[in-house]
């Protein structure tokens, strides 16, 4: 694969909705779309000096906890627990690689684990090329922003009411879903805010309004 199909690959992949990923505990009932998660992580890769972000992924830990499942995870959803991050990455010439992957690693977890909400226990890395300076830097067309579908239903209403909220979404489906399982409320999160904690609020509104609905859950598609 050539350096251009490589860097292609990579962009492809941040723009993929990727996995949903548990927020917080088991008890939470939150997911959050791997693609937003990533948005925010390479944010705070880019910030370490010599690094120049790669592939990354987020899965279960193996090593970590799992915890139980009192709410149920949507579809394609991992169970609550113990997370890890898996990142490539390439580095510049003229810092100690030990360093510089030292420093890394703190900045992904405490991100992951500050900034977003996640359970990361782990973060895992590879050196995939040794640069003598940064590539030049290649700026590509945000996707489109899908716009926030119309809706009169009252737990999506009460959900639009909570800080922090940017709208209701319906990348993974409707904004609000009712099933045998219960109601799970599909939302984006005010770039900058702590998306833990918003889904946090928004679980509590969309339970209030959900009229004894048996299990509530949240999940978090974007970052807007």
């Amino acid at each position: 694969m050539t350096t251009a199909e490589s860097w292609t690959a990579v962009v492809r992949d941040r723009l993929a909705p990727g996995r949903l990923l548990p927020l917080g505990t088991a008890e939470d009932g939150a997911w959050i779309t791997e693609r937003a998660v990533r948005r925010v992580l390479d944010r705070a890769a880019a910030t370490v000096r010599g690094v120049v972000p790669g592939t990354l992924r987020v899965g279960p830990d193996p090593d970590g906890e799992q915890g139980p499942e009192p709410l149920p995870v949507p579809p394609g959803g991992l169970p609550p627990g113990a997370l890890r991050i898996t990142a490539d990455f390439g580095a510049v010439v003229g810092r100690p690689l030990p360093e510089l992957t030292e420093e890394l690693r703190a900045a992904l977890r405490g991100s992951a684990v500050e900034e977003i909400g996640l359970a990361v226990t782990a973060v895992d890395l590879r050196v995939t090329d040794l640069l003598d300076a940064p590539p030049e830097e290649e700026r590509a067309a945000p996707p489109p922003g899908r716009p926030s579908p119309a809706t009169d239903d009252p737990v999506a209403l009460a959900v639009l009411r909570v800080e922090g909220v940017a709208g209701v979404t319906d990348v993974l489906g409707p904004p609000v879903r009712r099933g045998g399982d219960g109601v799970r409320v599909e939302l984006a999160v005010t770039a900058g805010r702590r998306p833990l904690d918003v889904a946090r609020a928004a679980r509590s509104a969309a339970t209030a309004a959900a009229e004894g609905a048996a299990a509530v859950t949240v999940l978090v598609s974007e970052l807007r």
